[in-house]
């Protein structure tokens, strides 16, 4: 599958849409698990059904989610997430509305990460190799700033390289979580050697 292009998100009206906690929850819902109908998603999620529809329309409406009419059954509508490579404006360009909206939203998943990956530790010991396969590592880079742009885009290349839909997936696939954080590094912070510390390797 060919890598989506890069697509940024300026708009504030769509961010303040995006943001609202329900339809992240919806988001990260179907890029887990799979297409679901609203019904499913409201249990999943334990959300009201009428209020499902009403959150996935609209994200719909703005093409991060899009119904499936292969799958419809009578009046049951599927619905998946829609792959793309979604960016926000620099911080620079970005007015103090938007810095708002974008503050909140990451705060969100800042802690739908935390309860995520605190849910798997809990599980971790029933999941046989999988409890193993947690690939980890804290690093300190001397960049340009075109060199962390470069880096990013590098990573972005990856991601997509693996990433796959529907009849793609292999049988013993499972969803894997991944997150990328990089940033300069405060004025008061001890220079440092580059280092790869704790890496520990799948």
């Amino acid at each position: 599958m060919s890598s989506p292009m890069p697509q940024e998100i300026n708009d504030l009206e769509v961010l303040k849409s995006l943001t609202h906690p329900r339809r992240q929850k919806i988001i990260e819902e179907l890029a887990l698990h799979g297409p679901a109908t609203s019904a499913t998603l409201a249990r999943a999620l334990a959300l009201n059904t009428g209020a499902t529809s009403y959150h996935l329309r609209e994200l719909a409406k703005h093409g991060f989610v899009e119904e499936m009419p292969e799958k419809a059954h009578g009046r049951e509508r599927w619905w998946r997430a829609v792959r793309g490579d979604r960016r926000f404006p620099p911080y620079s360009r970005q007015s103090p509305e938007m810095r708002a909206v974008l503050d909140e939203m990451n705060s969100m998943s800042f802690e739908a990460d935390f309860e995520q990956f605190a849910r798997f530790q809990l599980q971790r010991e029933q999941m046989g190799e999988w409890a193993d396969a947690v690939p980890y590592s804290r690093s300190v880079l001397h960049l340009t700033l075109d060199e962390l742009r470069a880096f990013f885009e590098e990573y972005i290349k990856l991601v997509n390289r693996f990433k796959r839909d529907g009849a793609e997936i292999p049988g013993d696939a499972r969803p894997v979580s991944a997150r990328f954080l990089a940033f300069p590094a405060p004025d008061d912070t001890a220079k440092a050697d580059d280092a790869d510390v704790g890496a520990e390797p799948e």
